[in-house]
């Protein structure tokens, strides 16, 4: 018997519920993972999980070995790592998770100039607007917003990501200047699903005040690019991350309103698994990319 397979078939299996997800997170076969896990079990004289029709689930034995396994195998793994890091190539793969907008505009550009420093790692890059669990879905590292409290998380702030309020030329010709809290209210705003209240209303913040305005949303999106296209085609106005329309502020395509006010801002983080050693990739991953974040226009 491969112990070393053995035990990473176990752990994944205990991380992800099931024998099937364990086989297609390792890349082999589902009757490969069964025959790891059943030969690990009679090494041991113990039995390590609990199988029923909706999930596998680890023994009290099992808790007690997935525990010491999961840290054993990222330490030898790092420390594998390391070693050839010391030789002077950085190599392995990076799995990456983050939010659509600032992954495609932003993170996707310092991924391939990583790359094109250390050709040796090969990056999954996936971007979704959603809190992902790092452990369970096999992700190294991730860019969230707002702070996810998590004890086996570390969790680095690289800044806040500013809002401001915005409308194309087209737009403010059409309804007349918005100069005015009464006169937001009265136009149609596009927005994101989350950031307006219950009720409607938009938190603005002006010399650290805060001022809560009743709107009139007239679309919600979750997708960033939907809103900056239906705001540079004169379909309303909104609130918008900075970073996400740096360009169009320069050229004129978009123009701020209110300038006074901003939105409240959100605080942003590099998290990754705490391990007893971090992998070289990571951590010189995590070195290159957060002081290129903090100078995004946008982050604060």
């Amino acid at each position: 018997m491969d112990v070393n397979l053995a035990l990473r078939a176990f752990v994944r299996t205990v991380e992800k519920g099931s024998v099937t997800g364990a086989a297609r997170d390792l890349g082999i076969s589902q009757p490969a993972v069964t025959k790891h896990l059943r030969n690990l079990e009679r090494h041991v004289n113990a039995r390590l999980l609990e199988r029923t029709t909706r999930a596998v689930r680890p023994t009290a034995h099992g808790l007690r070995l997935y525990e010491v396994s999961r840290n054993a195998l990222a330490s030898i793994e790092a420390a594998m790592e390391g070693v050839r890091h010391d030789m002077g190539e950085i190599e392995g793969a990076l799995r990456i998770h983050a939010p659509s907008c600032i992954g495609a505009q932003h993170l996707h550009g310092m991924v391939m100039e990583f790359q094109n420093k250390h050709p040796a790692v090969a990056v999954d890059l996936v971007l979704d607007n959603r809190q992902v669990d790092l452990i369970y879905e096999n992700f190294d590292l991730a860019v969230q917003y707002g702070k996810q409290e998590q004890q086996e998380l570390i969790v680095r702030r690289f800044g806040s990501i500013r809002r401001i309020l915005v409308a194309s030329p087209e737009y403010l010709k059409r309804v007349g200047p918005i100069d005015s809290l009464n006169g937001l209210s009265k136009v149609g705003m596009i927005t994101t699903t989350t950031i307006l209240s219950p009720r409607d209303t938009l938190t603005l913040y002006r010399e650290g005040e805060m001022t809560e305005v009743s709107v009139r949303p007239l679309l919600r999106t979750n997708n960033a690019q939907v809103m900056i296209n239906s705001l540079k085609s004169g379909h309303g106005a909104g609130p918008v991350q900075v970073i996400l329309v740096s360009e169009e502020l320069a050229d004129g395509r978009l123009l701020r309103i209110l300038p006074e006010y901003e939105v409240k801002p959100t605080d942003a983080y590099l998290i990754y698994p705490s391990t007893r050693f971090m992998r070289p990739a990571v951590r010189a991953f995590t070195d290159f990319v957060v002081p290129k974040l903090r100078n995004v226009e946008g982050i604060d």
